[in-house]
């Protein structure tokens, strides 16, 4: 981790004007509280989010939950706990028979999801933006998935030949025959063997000592008939040994750059470009290469190691999935010490019927089980915001078991627990012990640190060197809305 002269320095803009909504489309009902963040230690950031705050760049955000108008919850997945739906499997068997056979769905897969860009940052914010998280599948998913849910009836007895009409009877006994050759060995299904060679492929890769750009999840333990299929399984459902199209997942360090992001920068904003004009309809000149630095590649996140963490580090990263050769989506994250936190997912609108912000969803659940070999400690999948009042961002509750954050005692609630409130009004409190508070409140303001004039000193020294300063409502409300934890170890700016 970050070691004893790493800080984080932050400049509080406050949260008082109203700004349009990128959900519900309200001029003025989009309330948040800002900040900019200069350099930021992943710990201080993961302190952040497990209060309800969130980045965008460098910008970092919390909505004020009673006064917005589409009140904005933190949501994070248990991944080791993690069981895909019946919705989510359909979408990896249709990743698999694209790759296998080459067949592209019709239609738009994830359907429009909500806009990339919401208008909720603070008064001093360069362009007033900040962007939405990863896209929403398609409600027509959640319907499929209901009617996947009932019992098969005509097409699995088209398919079965004993139930064709043609004069005999299905139950007819068979002629009784010699058995089997117990001198050969016991048949086995095709896709065990295909599963069965691709494992030991990856095997004699990795003896032979070369280092792979397929971020593959370690395949799972062999687990009891009983037991579920774990994700693994499913992402790695076994494919012909050559298939159609081959796809590669590459993790590549953003933030500061890394020589394999440089490389690929101007294909992975080619692939952006065409996404927001293709699915939000943004004009050919907004969706420019400053634009996209400033918010998908512009991080405060310092890059930090710790012996018991991942091996690639702390910090923020692309996900780029490489298609036979060329990037079609990337999926924004940041890796934190208990967590993997989803920013942001675009992709080629080409391959739009692919449904790629759930199946990136998906991998990137699986990437966090793979982290929790290497770091305990990482075992949550944060995907940013869950918003009842939208029911196009409902579908991050289908990633289960999860639990929502409460606005105002900052304890994780199951998600199941949360609904009933939600469905009775837009703002609640979830935490239903009415005598818990913020247990994280800094009781005072005066340990507050701040960096005045290059110098670190407590909020109190501050305040005595600027006899008169008028600032101390401002940073009353700063201190409470980072807790005692951050506001004891972040800098504040003062000019």
């Amino acid at each position: 981790m970050a070691g004893n002269n790493s800080y984080t320095i932050v400049e509080y803009f406050g949260g008082d004007d109203g700004y349009r909504c990128g959900y519900c489309k309200n001029e003025k009902g989009n309330f948040s509280h800002g900040m900019w963040s200069h350099t930021m230690t992943v710990q201080d950031y993961q302190d952040l989010i497990d209060r309800g705050w969130r980045r965008s760049g460098k910008y970092v955000y919390k909505p004020i939950m009673n006064k917005t108008c589409c009140p904005q919850y933190t949501i994070r997945c248990h991944a080791l706990n993690f069981q895909p739906s019946r919705s989510h499997k359909k979408i990896l068997k249709k990743i698999s028979k694209f790759l296998s056979k080459g067949e592209l769905p019709t239609g738009q897969g994830d359907g429009e999801p909500m806009d990339s860009m919401c208008e909720e940052a603070g008064p001093r914010e360069p362009t007033k933006v900040c962007l939405s998280e990863v896209e929403c599948p398609a409600i027509t998913e959640i319907q499929k998935e209901v009617a996947d849910s009932k019992p098969a009836d005509s097409e699995t007895s088209r398919k079965d030949p004993a139930s064709v009409s043609d004069g005999r009877s299905a139950a007819t006994t068979p002629k009784p025959g010699i058995g089997a050759d117990p001198s050969r060995p016991p048949c086995r299904k095709a896709k065990d063997l295909r599963k069965e060679r691709r494992l030991q492929k990856e095997q004699m890769r990795q003896q032979a000592g070369g280092v792979s750009s397929l971020v593959t999840p370690t395949p799972a333990t062999p687990t009891q008939t009983n037991q579920p299929k774990p994700l693994e399984d499913f992402i790695s459902e076994l494919l012909p040994d050559s298939p159609l199209h081959r796809l590669e997942v590459r993790l590549v360090r953003s933030s500061p750059p890394s020589p394999q992001f440089k490389a690929s920068f101007d294909a992975s904003y080619q692939v952006y470009k065409l996404y927001q004009m293709a699915i939000h309809k943004d004009p050919p000149d907004k969706p420019s290469e400053s634009q996209f630095r400033r918010f998908l590649c512009d991080s405060p996140l310092e890059a930090e190691s710790s012996p018991d963490g991942p091996e690639m580090g702390y910090g923020s990263f692309h996900q780029q999935y490489w298609l036979d050769g060329r990037i079609v989506a990337v999926g924004v994250i940041d890796i934190l010490p208990t967590c993997v936190s989803s920013v942001y997912l675009y992709y080629h609108p080409d391959f739009a019927s692919l449904s790629l912000g759930s199946y990136s969803a998906l991998r990137e659940i699986a990437f966090t089980r793979q982290l929790q070999k290497q770091s305990s400690k990482l075992s949550y999948y944060y995907l940013g915001f869950y918003i009842h009042s939208c029911p196009k961002m409902r579908y991050k509750g289908q990633y289960q078991p999860s639990d929502l954050l409460c606005p105002e005692t900052y304890v994780w609630v199951p998600i199941e627990r949360c609904i009933p409130h939600l469905e009775s009004a837009r703002y609640a409190r979830f935490n239903q012990d009415p005598d818990a508070g913020d247990a994280r409140v800094l009781k005072d303001v005066g340990r507050a640190l701040v960096l005045y004039r290059r110098t670190v000193m407590p909020y109190a020294a501050y305040s005595r060197k600027r006899k008169g300063s008028s600032d101390e409502t401002e940073v009353e409300q700063y201190a409470g809305l980072v807790g005692q934890v951050c506001a004891e170890r972040i800098l504040l700016y003062r000019a």
